[in-house]
């Protein structure tokens, strides 16, 4: 857990260009991965939790992961891959065909907005060939 205690007092610094900045002290403390801001009359500002991700959003990023290590020559072959991941290599094919999405469908992944019968391994079976 981490804090930043600033100490002082606001004050508004105006530029000869018409410009004006102001320096507010603040206090950042770290909570379960949360930022908090304590405002110097003692008001808290509302955290927001980190929202847990989707299977399909894990899927997508663990596809990206394993072909950027494909790329990079980090390994050869998707059957070394697998090895080292400890899956089967059928499944690491299927993850990185998540790739192949149109940007559209990725924003939805990750937006977490695809329509309820959408189903992963459907997609990471056969991505479609074309965008349009």
């Amino acid at each position: 857990m981490s804090s930043i205690k600033i100490e002082g007092h606001a004050e508004a610094v105006p530029f000869s260009n018409g410009t004006l900045t102001l320096n507010i002290p603040i206090k950042i403390k770290r909570r379960s991965g949360c930022k908090k801001i304590t405002l110097p009359n003692g008001e808290m500002g509302t955290a927001q939790l980190p929202l847990k991700p989707t299977s399909m959003q894990l899927a997508l990023a663990r596809g990206y992961r394993w072909r950027t290590m494909l790329e990079s020559g980090e390994v050869i072959t998707i059957r070394e891959l697998a090895t080292r991941e400890r899956v089967d290599s059928s499944y690491v094919s299927k993850m990185i065909n998540l790739t192949l999405l149109p940007p559209w469908t990725i924003a939805a992944i990750l937006d977490d907005t695809l329509p309820d019968d959408a189903i992963l391994f459907d997609m990471a079976v056969d991505p479609p060939l074309v965008w349009g």
